[in-house]
């Protein structure tokens, strides 16, 4: 569906050039829900924009659904791009226009008929769940049902292709689960390749079967979700997925320990105390520095931080006994907090 070649993207400013994207190759293939997930300034939106050529990159190929957009005239990527629909994280509706001429409005400019463009629109409220505010402005709206406006409006020209910018970052947590939900919804329903953009590991491991890590500009890592979830390789990758997340995120004090590890529970090794059995067999205490439950991708996942002895070789044989019951581990450097 989309392959990057070498895409790399500068910028000149003031202060000298700026490199956003170095060097990215990438494949998604048609019915992903692909993530794609950084810090703030790593390169992702200036990718996503790539995708759809609203950013030329400064070198490589941009290969979309077949067409090579590098190679494509004025007419010919409008008319990619209407294959290519977008939703952004503050909805971009137009607000002197109700709900049901903000979804009309690219039908509008496609050239399709006011009647015809209406009978669209009408039934994307009912696929987004909102027939009942056709009438209403943006102003009445909650952030979510803009959201879903948004989404209808991406819709609208039937895309095989939606990018995600960010597009819940500005919505409450319960809110996101059930944008999330919808989205995942259209991706079932319709096969429409999604691309989401975000800086938060838990929009990815909720609704995305594979994901690209972006560091400095720079692809760093990228497979399948729980794949990267079980065992990070990159720095970048290993920070977000230890990165404390959550509804109600509390400031803790940082525990310092000398050998800290990471492990993760598959459903086989769920239901084994195994933390247990280490600590009878070894006859030593371990420290749990944090446990925790995630979703990853519909399959439920355990992880928990643990603090092992300063005896280098026990704390080596207990990392052996944990893999030896194909646990997930890796290290963690120094500290949790």
């Amino acid at each position: 569906m989309i392959t990057l070649n070498n895409v790399s993207k500068t910028y000149n400013t003031k202060e000298g050039t700026v490199q956003a994207l170095d060097n990215v190759s990438l494949t998604i293939e048609s019915g992903d829900i692909f993530g794609i997930i950084g810090m703030s300034g790593a390169g992702k939106s200036t990718l996503v924009r790539c995708l759809n050529f609203l950013e030329k990159p400064t070198s490589g190929t941009v290969i979309v659904d077949g067409s090579d957009l590098s190679k494509l005239g004025d007419r010919e990527l409008r008319a990619k791009r209407g294959q290519i629909g977008m939703i952004f994280q503050h909805f971009n509706l137009l607000m002197q226009k109700n709900v049901i001429d903000n979804i009309c409005f690219p039908l509008k400019i496609a050239g399709v008929s006011k009647a015809e463009a209406r009978k669209k629109a009408y039934e994307l409220l009912e696929i987004v769940g909102l027939t009942d505010k056709a009438k209403a402005y943006p102003i009445q709206l909650s952030g979510g049902q803009k959201q879903r406006v948004a989404i209808a409006r991406a819709l609208a020209t039937n895309p095989k292709l939606l990018l995600c910018d960010e597009a819940t970052s500005a919505l409450d947590p319960q809110t996101t689960k059930s944008i999330l939900a919808l989205l995942k919804e259209i991706n079932e329903k319709y096969g429409i390749t999604i691309v989401i953009i975000t800086h938060e590991m838990a929009v990815v491991r909720e609704i995305c079967n594979r994901v690209g890590i972006i560091g400095n500009g720079k692809l760093v890592e990228h497979g399948n979700v729980i794949d990267v979830f079980s065992h990070p390789q990159s720095e970048e990758a290993k920070e977000l997925v230890l990165r404390n997340t959550g509804e109600n995120r509390e400031l803790v004090e940082t525990l310092e320990t000398k050998n800290c590890i990471r492990i993760v529970f598959s459903e086989n090794s769920s239901y084994e105390p195994v933390i247990a059995n280490m600590v009878l067999k070894f006859g030593t205490p371990v420290n749990i520095l944090k446990a925790d439950t995630k979703n990853v991708s519909g399959i439920a996942r355990g992880e928990m931080i643990l603090g092992l002895p300063e005896d280098e070789k026990l704390a080596s044989e207990m990392i052996d006994y944990l893999k030896e019951r194909n646990l997930a581990v890796e290290e963690v450097s120094g500290h949790v907090g």
